[in-house]
Order: structure tokens, then sequence, then C-alpha cells
């Protein structure tokens, strides 16, 4: 009966413990996702600050001088983004994450 027993509760373990999963880490692949996420996040800062920065200058609240430095910064900003971009590998596309239901985040 020793036996018998024993048995059944190694099934019983195995029916109820969670199936063990191995995490595949590729380094290349992991580093791309992460260069990824960073420069999708890094892009959409920069487009709200052009947007923030048009709604100033419409409003009449930066001088010229203001406008010069923030129109050298964002251009100096989006060739860095795209210097990036380009290193990673990736793709204009592939900075435009799909939200799901909300739609493409760019």
């Amino acid at each position: 009966m020793n036996g018998v027993g024993s048995g059944w509760e190694a099934v019983l373990q195995q029916q109820s413990a969670p199936p063990v999963r191995r995490l595949s880490l590729d380094e290349g692949k992991l580093k791309n996702g992460l260069g990824q996420l960073v420069l999708t996040l890094v892009k959409l800062l920069h487009e709200l600050l052009e947007k923030q920065a048009i709604r100033r200058m419409e409003g009449g609240s930066l001088r010229d001088e203001e406008i010069e430095r923030l129109g050298t910064a964002l251009m100096r900003q989006s060739e860095e983004i795209e210097r990036l971009r380009l290193e990673f590998g990736l793709t204009e596309e592939d900075l435009n994450l799909d939200l799901g239901p909300l739609g493409k985040l760019l």
C-alpha cells in the first residue's frame, strides 16, 4: 500500500505543479527590444516638445532668440533620434508601437 500511495502522490504533485517555463534570453533581441522601447518613448517626448514649442510660438510667449535656440535644440534632438534608430537597425514603423484598442502610439 505504501508503494501505491506514493505513486498517486507523485501524480497529484505533477498535476498541481505549474509547468516550468524557461525564459530564452537572446542578448541581441533583448538589446534591440530595449532600444526600441527607449527610442519610442524618446520620440514620443520629442513630438510632445515640438507641439508645445509650436503652441508657445503661436501664442507669442517666445522671443526670436528663444525660438531660434528651441528650433536648433529640437533639430539636433531629431537628428540624434534618427542616428540611434539606424544604430539599432529600426525602421520608423518600429517606433510606432501598436497599443491595441488605443491604436498606434505615434
